[in-house]
Formats: structure tokens, sequence, C-alpha cells
């Protein structure tokens, strides 16, 4: 079995942002040279999310609009409570729990060298917390 591993960078540019990387997704696939196999995609992050759906910048705007109402920014949540490991106080409760419910990964099969995808399937990486420099993998598994 081959495994091709690509660690890769988005530099966000919003507190709420969702980024189209579904291209790269797939110039990764073709570059492995993997014909059948699968494709795995994982945020690095806790408050960052990976979700797969249309790709229309309404809906860009809608899932955080109903992720906000969910998971309100100044929500009464326990770690918030709570120092982080530079001893800030816990101000992004609410970026974890968004993760929690979008997902951190998403996969696809690979067949003929390609993703299994419809046409109108897209990749997000969702950005709950920046503007920051963010890390993602895509990982191609088969032969």
């Amino acid at each position: 079995m081959k495994v091709k591993l690509e660690k890769l960078q988005v530099q966000t540019t919003k507190p709420f942002e969702a980024v189209n990387i579904t291209p790269r997704v797939e110039e990764v696939v073709k570059e492995s040279g993997i014909k059948e196999g699968l494709v795995n995609i994982l945020s690095l992050h806790t408050s960052a999310g990976i979700c797969v759906t249309e790709g229309l910048s309404c809906l860009e705007k809608d899932i955080f609009f109903f992720l906000d109402k969910l998971v309100p920014q100044e929500g009464d949540y326990h770690h918030a409570r709570y120092l982080d490991s530079y001893g800030r106080l816990g101000i992004n409760a609410h970026t974890h729990l968004k993760s929690i419910l979008t997902g951190m990964n998403t996969f696809f099969p690979v067949q003929d060298g390609k993703m299994v995808k419809s046409g109108s399937q897209t990749i997000y990486f969702l950005e709950f917390d920046g503007p920051l420099y963010r890390t993602y993998c895509i990982q191609v598994l088969g032969e």
C-alpha cells in the first residue's frame, strides 16, 4: 500500500471564515499517483473544522449564522473559566464547541486517481478563531 501525507497551511483573514480547499485536495490526490484508495482531510486545530457542503457563498454565511445561534460567543461555558497554556482566560470556548459540531475531518474514496464526489461538493476549512495561520493534513492511502 502507498501512503502520501501532506501538511498544508492556510492563512485565514477573518475571525470566522470558510476556505475552499477542494482544489488543493484534488491536486494532492493526483500527485500521489494512487489510483484506488481513500483520501482523508484533517484539521490540526481544536478551534477549526472541516466540512463538506455545496460551494455557495450564501451557504458559507449560513454555516456561521447557524453555528452562532447554536453556540453563541458569549455563552456561559465551563471551560471559559480556565487559563489556557499561555495564561489567558479561555475566551474562545465557543470555537471548540463549533469544531465539535462540524467535525475536524472528512474522507472520500479515490477511484481511477480521482476523488469520488459530486460536482457540487466542496471541502471547506472552517476558521472559528482567526485570523491565524492554520495547518491541515491531506493523506492519500491506497494502490
